[in-house]
């Protein structure tokens, strides 16, 4: 699965502006939030710690303009908690957006 990480990209330089350290700053903040969030629902088993970790994940992916993030954040809601293969789609996006 290919992950188009532009928009995410695009809002982080806006952020940033001509500061490449702060653009580094704020993605590697990104990406952090982003590994605690797959970390939390790796770690949910239960519904309501499920849905509160996918709702902070949603949240930060809507924060960054990041639409795919999005989309596997509400198919985590509607996934049941500990769902191997929403986690596995989520570290691929981590994955894939951290080597960039």
């Amino acid at each position: 699965m290919a992950f188009v990480s532009g928009d995410l990209e695009a809002t982080l330089a806006a952020a940033s502006g001509t500061d490449a350290a702060l653009f580094s700053e704020l993605r590697q903040a990104f990406i952090e939030s982003l590994a605690r969030q797959i970390d939390l629902l790796q770690r949910s088993r239960c519904d309501a710690n499920w849905e509160v970790s996918a709702m902070r994940l949603k949240g930060l992916a809507a924060s960054f303009h990041a639409e795919p993030l999005i989309m596997l954040a509400e198919q985590a809601l509607e996934a049941a908690p500990g769902d191997p293969a929403i986690i596995r789609k989520l570290q691929s996006f981590l994955d894939h957006f951290a080597v960039r």
